[in-house]
């Protein structure tokens, strides 16, 4: 056996190499996702291991605005609770500070800002409490500050020096008095004392967080809901296990869709190794045929072949789970921890190796080469060897007509699939829609290859070798089916993902041209605790040129602890900006919301219902007044208007404004006198964006977080071609008697590769229409059912069409090309010989 495999794979490389890569590429593309995934998910909960320190649970605000303080003490005399560490919370930037010797200012960034009584979080939070490197009284200082290293790098600055920390609208000044040690590499914290974060950053009263340790013995659930009725509107009660699964929401989707699409390709790789072992066994009929007449059992035929795939599959497995860690660790080295989806900013994931997923996903990759190879292996099995002793190719009946039931059930049931609803709030059934469907369209390729050629059979054609190429794709369904097979599943991917893609991006640019009406936007980064006053709002409307402003403000709004905060956006009535998709009449003096898709199918808020939001200390009664469309914030957003959100909460500021030029402003000037308008304390804070370069970065962001996709659809391509080549190239060099009995009976050369080059056209052009046809029905799965199911949000389908014409061509270009170049070789040796073989 090892002999003969041997000999096959000696005098057959590329057919062999093409299988170990498909299975490689699959298992690498599997496996670096998880790899990826899972760095970037420790990193994450390694963050918030830090922040929550030993605390057994915590009560956070719904809102960066924070819950009245009075709350501390009384949830301090709560029976079983021992301690608790109040804190101050405020999402900040750091300040552009010029330093003794600098050329230019150092640009500031995104921090956390927390506040702490440095008593308590030293028993609850140790990991928050900074060491002073000289003085250890220096904790308690007014101007201290404690910063994480990732902070130190980011600013530029060095213990001992000052820096300026931008939080709630207000700026001050502090030392660096030393580092956390106890921060991780990849957290941009800044610690400083709770007084002086609640007297210089407007927090006097008010609390973002409550670090809560149990009392030993307690009973946890009873002191659990003896908090809960204490917590008022604006707080929730957060667990360890609820802090988890916020954290598993926010890229479960995203994850699972890579990693489905890594599988899709794994299961394209397997079409190509039945594809490769389909050709080498009716290559080899004959050779099957004399070792069973020479006594070898159907079952160690059956074994033969399984294990020439099983041991396609360890090499292709082995090399693919080196690739994917490669893989893994050039994607965080370029892309970050969540591959450019933009989940886990600033993290700084390390690739480890888990032996457990390594197995798993080389597994797959040892399964799927088992399955492509034993079917072949039990077509082999059920040839009669008198019959196969005298030729080999195909052994079917040419008046057997293909069944066409079998292939048509599969397509019916991933039609079916495709209705389904999710589960877990994933597409489980989607992605199993796109295999049935897959499978489906690679079985009916016999039935389709006769029934496409039935009408051209029956016509014939005047030329020769036309007429013969056309007769033996209708009389060979077989053969033309093992052909087509790697040519459909290879295409039909490809054409799937680059329709969803080529949708969503169009959607995404025709919803930036919707959203981004006016002539100039401000944003404040890290605004969310505070922004523009009035009287700054006043000042920025009234800049010579700004013919209107539309304010804006922004904040995250908590409303489940296990899921991702929504964001709250409170913007002018009348003009709102908003591409809406649904909308009803509101009742008179009902105040009115409107919530984009994902809210929508997050949270079950549907046009006309009522809903109370807590907002402040209370709860406002709304009706929602419409859906939007919105591809920025997948886990939801509501929309309300300003003087609603300002009489529920007390605040005026504005963290966003859309500005509309006067005609003939000039954009430069105008940004510069808005700039020298904004207060000094949120100066720093300050981005201004044009439309079109707002939207050229966001299409590169898109683009950077599809890199995957797009490799895997070259990598889809490359695969693809390089079976059409190896179908071919086995294909003619197994009808070598073929092509010897037209020679001796007086078909000329030129005819015969004439005719292969005819069958190879045909082949391609049949193979890569259906394959584009598949493909376009999975992409309305990946558009309709997979992409709302993961992020909730609805596209539009947008076709390439040159993309797809380019595709067509060039499979049938390679096809024929393929097909003429290996019938020169089969062509080689003298008619007679090969006829004599045969006898």
């Amino acid at each position: 056996m090892r002999w003969l495999i041997l000999g096959e794979w000696r005098a057959h490389r590329l057919r062999a190499l093409v299988a170990v890569l498909a299975i490689a590429v699959g298992v690498a593309l599997g496996f670096a996702v998880h790899l990826v995934n899972s760095a970037a998910l420790d990193s994450f909960q390694r963050a918030v291991a830090t922040v929550s320190g030993s605390a057994d649970v915590q009560v956070r605000a719904r809102s960066p605005a924070g819950f009245a303080e009075d709350l501390y003490p009384a949830l301090v005399r709560t029976p079983g609770v021992a301690m608790a560490s109040p804190v101050v919370e405020l999402p900040a930037t750091t300040g552009q500070l010029r330093r003794p010797g600098d050329a230019a200012p150092v640009a500031g960034g995104r921090l956390t800002l927390i506040g702490l009584d440095m008593l308590r979080a030293a028993t609850v939070t140790p990991s928050l409490v900074g060491r002073p490197l000289h003085d250890t009284a220096g904790q308690l200082d007014a101007d201290s500050v404690f910063l994480s290293r990732a902070v130190l790098e980011m600013s530029g600055r060095r213990v001992g020096e000052a820096i300026s920390i931008t939080a709630a609208g207000r700026a001050s000044r502090f030392i660096i008095a030393g580092v956390l040690a106890g921060a991780g590499d990849e957290q941009r914290l800044a610690v400083i004392d709770i007084a002086e974060a609640q007297a210089r950053y407007g927090q006097i009263g008010r609390l973002q967080r409550l670090d809560v340790k149990l009392a030993k013995g307690a009973e946890r659930d009873a002191v659990l809901a003896a908090i809960s009725k204490r917590l008022p509107l604006d707080a929730e009660l957060v667990t360890a296990a609820r802090e988890e699964q916020r954290a598993d929401a926010l890229s479960r989707a995203y994850r699972v869709n890579l990693g489905m699409l890594a599988l899709v390709a794994l299961l394209t790789g397997g079409f190509l190794v039945y594809s490769a072992q389909s050709l080498s066994v009716a290559r080899r009929h004959s050779q099957f045929a004399l070792l069973r007449v020479l006594g070898l059992k159907a079952s160690g035929l059956i074994a033969q072949v399984v294990i020439e795939g099983l041991v396609l599959g360890v090499i292709g497995a082995v090399l693919g789970l080196g690739l994917g860690w490669a893989l893994a660790d050039l994607a965080i080295t370029r892309f970050g921890g969540d591959l450019g989806g933009g989940y886990f900013s600033g993290a700084r994931a390390r690739v480890g190796l888990p032996p457990l997923a390594a197995l798993g996903f080389g597994a797959l990759g040892l399964a799927t080469a088992v399955i492509g190879s034993l079917v072949p292996a039990l077509a082999a099995a059920r040839a009669q060897p008198a019959v196969a002793l005298k030729g080999s190719g195909d052994v079917q009946d040419p008046r057997h007509r293909p069944l066409a039931w079998p292939a048509l059930t599969l397509l019916a049931a991933g039609g079916l699939a495709a209705l389904a609803p999710p589960i877990a709030d994933l597409p489980i059934l989607g992605y199993g829609a796109m295999a049935l469907l897959l499978a489906g369209g690679v079985a009916l390729m016999p039935a389709l290859a006769r029934w496409l050629m039935a009408p051209l059979a029956r016509l014939g054609s005047p030329l020769p070798a036309l007429d013969l190429a056309i007769r033996r794709l209708w009389g060979a369904p077989g053969q033309a089916s093992v052909a087509l097979c790697g040519i459909v599943a290879s295409t039909a991917l490809m054409v799937a993902m680059a329709v969803m893609v080529s949708s969503f991006r169009q959607s995404v640019d025709d919803w930036l041209v919707a959203v981004l009406p006016a002539d100039l936007y401000l944003h404040l980064e890290g605004a969310e605790a505070g922004g523009i006053d009035a009287g700054a709002q006043a000042r920025l409307a009234a800049v010579p040129g700004v013919a209107a402003v539309r304010f804006q403000r922004n904040m995250p709004l908590r409303l489940a602890a296990d899921r991702p905060a929504v964001q709250l956006m409170a913007m002018g009535v009348g003009d709102r900006g908003l591409p809406l998709i649904a909308q009803v009449p509101v009742p008179a003096g009902a105040t009115p919301v409107w919530v984009s898709e994902p809210m929508a199918w997050l949270y079950g808020w549907k046009p006309g219902e009522r809903r109370r939001l807590p907002l402040g200390t209370g709860t406002v009664d709304v009706v929602v007044a419409g859906v939007w469309r919105d591809y920025s914030r997948q886990f939801g957003a509501i929309a309300l208007p300003m003087a609603a959100y300002a009489r529920a909460t007390g605040d005026a500021t504005a963290s966003e404004a859309a500005i509309t030029l006067a005609p003939g402003a000039d954009p430069s000037k105008v940004q510069a006198q808005l700039q020298a308008a904004l207060p000094a304390a949120v100066a720093g804070q300050a981005l201004f964006g044009r439309p079109g370069d707002m939207r050229r970065i966001a299409l590169n962001i898109f683009d950077r977080s599809f890199a995957v996709t797009y490799a895997l659809e070259a990598i889809a391509i490359l695969i693809g071609l390089a079976g059409v080549a190896t179908t071919f190239s086995a294909q003619t060099l197994a009808r070598a008697r073929e092509f010897g009995m037209l020679r001796h009976i007086g078909v000329t050369r030129g005819q015969v590769l004439a005719m292969l080059g005819s069958e190879g056209a045909g082949l391609g052009l049949v193979g890569a229409l259906a394959g584009a046809g598949l493909g376009l029905v999975m992409a309305q799965v990946l558009i309709h059912v997979v992409n709302p199911q993961s992020f909730h949000w609805t596209m539009d389908t947008a076709i390439p069409w040159p993309l797809l014409g380019g595709l067509v061509a060039a499979l049938v270009v390679a096809a024929a090309g393929t097909a003429a170049l290996a019938g020169r070789r089969a062509l080689g040796p003298a008619a007679v010989q090969s006829v004599r073989a045969d006898w």
